[in-house]
């Protein structure tokens, strides 16, 4: 097995029914190597925007230090508001969720209600982690997203003539 080298490149998955949407073959590949084999996918609300962020199980290691660095951080600069566990539940509130080998998975409600989504994902690279967004909500966003919403587009038209993905 192929050492993990980060999350890369984008892709578009239509919304299935019943919540079932499809994990594209790229991210796949990256979230089993990233989850020693497993097919295990972790996704949650992303903290800041109206999104999702997916990772594999190789991850939570980054967490886990995320959170002690976090917290020494705030001891040093005395920042009595800094609160551990308020910060754990935000960084461990992920669901894991397998996947088949198509990549197909079942999104509970919840999550997809946090990231608007309705007609579909578009995933988008990023190193430790990916973007899963709803296209009305990346379309929202300033010029700096602007590569991000040009590919959505580009992806979600090949879709409808075809082109897949």
């Amino acid at each position: 097995m192929s050492a993990f080298l980060g999350y890369s490149g984008q892709a578009w998955s239509p919304a299935g029914d019943k919540g079932r949407f499809v994990l594209p073959p790229a991210f796949r590949k990256a979230v089993k190597e990233s989850s020693g084999g497993a097919r295990t996918l972790c996704l949650s609300a992303h903290a800041k925007y109206d999104c999702l962020m997916g990772f594999g199980l190789s991850r939570i290691e980054e967490l886990h230090s995320e959170l002690d660095e976090e917290a020494a951080a705030a001891r040093e600069m005395k920042n009595a508001d800094f609160d551990r566990d308020v910060r754990a539940a935000q960084l461990f509130g992920f669901e894991q969720l397998p996947f088949d080998d198509s990549g197909r998975f079942v999104m509970p409600e919840y999550l997809r209600d946090l990231g608007k989504v309705e007609s579909g994902l578009y995933f988008q690279g990023s190193g430790r982690f990916f973007f899963v967004w709803a296209p009305e909500q990346l379309k929202q966003m300033g010029p700096e997203w602007k590569s991000a919403q040009a590919a959505c587009a580009r992806l979600m038209a090949s879709a409808k003539k075809g082109g897949g993905e």
